[in-house]
């Protein structure tokens, strides 16, 4: 068995996916490299092909019709036969030397007595244009390069959030948590790092810049000019995230529920800053539409998030109320990474 799956979700990648491609091939016979060609019109799938030939039983290309990120991921771990799995994105990369020591740890923990669900690394925000990097870390929060459980969490800061670029999980435990991300549909990383982590019981941190996420692309979806035309997809996702929140009826860890709270709390102030800067009486109406969408299905809740810090700067009437919102966006910047 391969000890760690890594799916690509490829749509019409040919200008950089490559790239994604041989920073994971050091890694060797011990990784399984799913490269999921989602309907693309341009060479990628010819690319793919090229690499599962040169590379038999390291490399493996995908083809479907076109589903979406979420259906690419989807694919990937349906697909994938490695203990972990990860998600790259075409135009993202690892750096070496931390894949490696990555996998060596795997390895390592492999071998004990204590199966581990959730491997978490740190992140770089890879914005052109900027000299300094910014490394999203966890050593704040997590204890470092030990097995832990969410009883041994301590404080998440705002903006310190568990992103796709940060975690590894086991194989088994995605498959087995009922975990579907919706096709078609962008921002649904977001229930990638949510709904699994009630199944998650152990957890590793090592303190190294495993992923290197890229911004700068005019046609990314974390383009803020793009962010606020897919609202729609973003209150989607939004909406999901409440129902599964909802659905889970406090039966977690206390620390976990209160991780989970903050997260929600993230997301909707993200989609709430979009629709205000939107300012549209549409978009308004849908920012109302959005916060009763929460407290009908979920008023516990919605107290807890309407007259929080985020929730209260999000609903105060007039320009005097958006001037404040401004200050929240600098957090969901710092969250969304979003050029």
């Amino acid at each position: 068995m391969k000890l760690l799956s890594i799916a690509i979700p490829c749509y019409n990648s040919q200008d950089y996916m490559r790239k994604a491609i041989e920073c994971l091939l050091p890694g060797g016979d011990d990784v399984e490299i799913l490269v999921v060609n989602d309907g693309s019109s341009d060479d990628t799938a010819s690319i793919a092909d090229e690499y599962e030939k040169r590379y038999p039983g390291i490399v493996r290309a995908i083809h479907q019709e076109n589903k979406g990120h979420g259906g690419a991921v989807n694919t990937g771990i349906a697909n994938a036969t490695g203990m972990y799995f990860k998600v790259l994105d075409s135009d993202d990369w690892f750096k070496e030397e931390a894949y490696i020591s990555v996998l060596e740890k795997l390895r390592d923990i492999v071998g004990g007595s204590t199966v581990l669900d959730l491997m978490i690394c740190n992140f770089v925000y890879d914005k052109v244009g900027k000299e300094h990097k910014k490394v999203m870390t966890y050593k704040s929060a997590l204890p470092v390069d030990e097995m832990f459980t969410w009883n041994d969490v301590k404080h998440f800061k705002k903006g310190q959030y568990l992103l796709m670029h940060s975690v590894i999980y086991r194989t088994k435990l995605l498959k087995e948590c009922g975990m579907v991300l919706p096709e078609h549909t962008f921002y649904v990383d977001n229930i990638f790092v949510f709904e699994p982590l009630p199944f998650v019981k152990t957890m590793y941190y090592m303190d190294v810049n495993l992923y290197r996420y890229y911004i700068g692309r005019e046609d990314q979806s974390v383009n803020e000019e793009i962010m606020i035309k897919r609202i729609d997809q973003q209150i989607r996702v939004n909406k999901l995230m409440i129902g599964y929140m909802a659905g889970t009826k406090r039966c977690i860890n206390p620390k976990l529920e209160k991780y989970m709270l903050n997260y929600l709390d993230i997301m909707m102030t993200i989609s709430s800053i979009f629709l205000i800067k939107d300012g549209s009486e549409e978009a308004l109406r849908k920012k109302k539409d959005l916060w009763e969408y929460l407290k009908d299905n979920d008023s516990r809740d919605y107290f807890r998030l309407r007259f929080g810090l985020l929730g209260t700067s999000m609903n105060m009437p007039g320009k005097g109320g958006r001037k404040i919102s401004v200050l929240e966006y600098k957090i969901a910047q710092r969250f969304v990474g979003f050029n």
